[in-house]
């Protein structure tokens, strides 16, 4: 991996061909640049990891302490992956992430499974088009997506939503 020297602008953060970086941030050994497709991540000096917008869950801005907190895409169960980029001046590259992870949105629909407790069946898209959408599930807390109550709402619900979107 190659960075650009300190102060000189642009990182020499190595992007997939065809992607060009649109913004960018830097501090320390850390760098995050945004693509029209993916945001690219390089912390304390390993290396680059490519993060497809529509593989991110969410992204979260504490001013305070100039943490940006990005929420991977993840697998009921599974530890959710979560990086916090430490990021000072990072306005432009914020607003590329909003407007990005918002992009690939497709479709987003909340069942209720209990009194006060539910799930969301989300389609997601590559910015670029060229990928099929990709359908998730996210449940709120206190779901068990093993019982077989929710699993039926969710089919139902994803089945629903195919119908809508993809006219299936």
């Amino acid at each position: 991996m190659r960075f650009s020297l300190p102060g000189s602008g642009r990182p020499d953060l190595d992007v997939a061909p065809g992607e060009r970086l649109l913004a960018w941030a830097q501090a320390d050994e850390t760098v995050v640049g945004g693509t029209r497709d993916a945001l690219y991540l390089s912390v304390h000096g390993g290396p680059v990891r490519r993060l497809p917008w529509e593989q991110v869950e969410a992204a979260d801005w504490d001013a305070e302490t100039e943490t940006l907190r990005v929420s991977e895409v993840g697998t009921w169960g599974e530890q959710r992956v979560e990086h916090h980029l430490v990021l000072p001046e990072s306005r432009r590259l914020l607003e590329l992430v909003r407007e990005r992870v918002t992009a690939s949105m497709v479709y987003q629909h909340q069942v209720r499974v209990g009194p006060r407790q539910g799930l969301r069946v989300v389609a997601r898209r590559a910015p670029s088009g060229r990928e099929p959408l990709r359908w998730f599930f996210e449940y709120d807390e206190g779901v068990d997506p093993d019982d077989p109550a929710v699993r039926e709402a969710a089919q139902e619900a994803l089945t629903a939503a195919r119908q809508q979107v993809e006219g299936r």
